[in-house]
């Protein structure tokens, strides 16, 4: 390896960009509203929504102020968190890797200079809009650059079993989401949840840290692919009803689902993604269990529906996987409000 150049640590990026004190207490106000969906003192759900992976700030900032007008119309049934990802694992290693690596897609890696732009474009989204936002923990140390701008954080498939996930998580103190891994297994999934519920003494940034355990630890289902390599679902009753015993089982602190309406759940056909919402929402109409294990919804969506290749230059459209557009967005949200 090659060491390039010392990065800034987390404090002094924080310091240089910060949030307001303005802006930090709306946000522990928002924070408060969306544990208490996890904790069951709401009845409201949430929807974590947006791109597949926010690869330039002006079409994300649009979109993020497309959401925000829709937020106050459907608020009394439906938290909405816009998803603003940052970080992107790929299976093979290779493509983009989201704005932390690259700022400019068409252009090379630059660390430095995506620590500064993913953080800005979280600032940005907060600011301009008045919503909080979301982030997948792709690399557990770069945590503490937007720690106090995030109000969800996901743990991806490939991530769930590593153990430095699994402990940073436990001293993360926002919702913290652990996808069942690629192969399905679910029993991996809530040993994540365990993990991250539970204090811990680890090495972290070169320093001896001291977690107390994250109650807000949750479960997401994203499907599986199995020994063929073939896409399969895990959003069906059966599926939910499962996890609801093996949540009573463990004894885990408030037992909570995300059911992620792509990936493997939709095959990445992402006009499924509605109609997998509306069976996870039937379902929950014909069991209370399912009704109170389940919490919400995260779907990949964009301006421009599907994908595009990198330079192709469609403003609003995913250079990742293919995502809802915004007309088939709103007849998400509103349809998912009518529903509930």
């Amino acid at each position: 390896m090659e060491f390039i150049r010392k990065l800034p640590i987390p404090q002094e990026i924080r310091e240089q960009y910060p949030l307001s004190r303005e802006w930090t207490d709306k946000k522990a106000v928002f924070d408060s509203e969306v544990a208490d969906v996890f904790t069951g003192k709401s009845d409201k759900k949430l929807l974590i929504i947006g791109p597949c992976s926010a690869d330039r700030e002006d079409s994300v900032l649009d979109y993020a102020e497309r959401l925000a007008k829709l937020r106050d119309k459907v608020s009394d049934k439906i938290i909405i968190i816009p998803r603003i990802y940052t970080n992107k694992p790929r299976t093979t290693g290779d493509g983009y890797k989201g704005m932390l690596h690259q700022p400019d897609p068409a252009k090379g890696a630059d660390m430095l200079a995506g620590v500064i732009a993913i953080r800005h474009l979280h600032r940005r989204v907060i600011q301009e809009t008045g919503m909080f936002t979301a982030d997948e923990m792709l690399y557990p140390e770069n945590y503490q650059y937007l720690k106090d701008v995030l109000s969800y954080v996901a743990i991806g498939a490939r991530s769930v079993e590593n153990q430095q996930h699994r402990l940073v998580s436990s001293g993360v103190d926002v919702p913290v989401g652990m996808k069942n891994p690629t192969g399905g297994d679910i029993s991996v999934m809530l040993n994540s949840v365990m993990a991250a519920q539970h204090p811990h003494t680890f090495i972290y940034r070169g320093w001896e840290v001291k977690s107390a355990g994250n109650p807000l630890a949750h479960s997401i289902l994203r499907g599986y692919v199995n020994k063929h390599g073939e896409s399969m679902p895990n959003y069906h009753y059966e599926d939910i009803e499962f996890l609801w015993s093996e949540y009573n089982k463990k004894g885990l602190k408030n037992p909570a689902l995300i059911v992620d309406c792509n990936h493997a759940n939709s095959a990445k056909k992402y006009k499924e993604q509605y109609r997998i919402a509306t069976e996870v929402l039937h379902s929950c109409a014909l069991n209370s269990d399912i009704s109170k294990l389940f919490k919400g919804f995260m779907v990949e969506s964009y301006i421009e529906e599907g994908s595009q290749k990198i330079g192709e230059g469609i403003y609003g459209k995913s250079i990742t996987d293919p995502c809802i557009g915004w007309a088939d967005t709103e007849k998400f949200i509103y349809g998912m409000a009518e529903r509930l």
